[in-house]
């Protein structure tokens, strides 16, 4: 495979390959990593709505939408990434996605929607992670989950709980569910062990 492409791993477009503009930052989730964050979701995403903060390759909303996801949300801000984002719409006649050209910070700041499952993998060298807790919280459904990725383990605050984690290679990669209980929807922070159970 090359380097500027990404195979979707499974549902209606299984095996089908999107193409994407390289630059340095531009650090598509590893095949063997959705595969195992969507083994976590239960394969099928039909009729659940998806937001793709940081979408760049798009690799993990196009995946959540071959898997039946009846709206996805692509946020980016990068110009290039944007164009392959769009070309990569119109070759798969992905009528359920939805691509925004802007920052994710000022996306979640005025978007009013909520989602079932929100993909935040930002680029390495920005620290985001748990700093963007307060801002996703709100964009949440109600049972929804967060996938975070990031270049190491992030510990999130009260109120959220880390049902399933993993690490590929230099990939620290983590399910993430909302407590809602307390005053402040969450109970003390509750974050497992690489070996526990949910």
């Amino acid at each position: 495979m090359k380097d500027n492409e990404v195979r979707i791993v499974g549902g209606q477009w299984r095996s089908r390959r999107i193409r994407f503009t390289p630059r340095s930052e531009l650090r598509p989730t590893p095949d063997r990593v959705r595969e195992t964050l969507f083994n976590w979701l239960g394969q099928d995403l039909t009729g659940l709505t998806c937001l793709d903060l940081f979408a760049g390759s798009g690799a993990l909303g196009f995946e959540a939408a071959s898997r039946g996801a009846a709206h996805v949300v692509m946020v980016e801000r990068d110009r290039g990434a944007v164009a392959s984002l769009e070309t990569n719409l119109k070759l798969l006649g992905a009528g359920q996605m939805e691509l925004v050209r802007g920052d994710a910070l000022e996306f979640l700041r005025a978007d009013r929607r909520q989602y079932d499952v929100i993909f935040l993998d930002p680029p390495f060298s920005e620290a985001y992670g748990a700093s963007l807790a307060g801002l996703v919280a709100p964009r949440m459904a109600p049972n929804g989950w967060l996938y975070h990725e990031a270049g190491s383990r992030t510990e999130w605050p009260a109120g959220w709980e880390v049902h399933k984690q993993g690490r590929a290679g230099q990939v620290f990669f983590q399910l993430i569910k909302r407590t809602q209980h307390g005053a402040h929807g969450g109970l003390p922070g509750d974050v497992r062990p690489d070996n526990a159970r949910p």
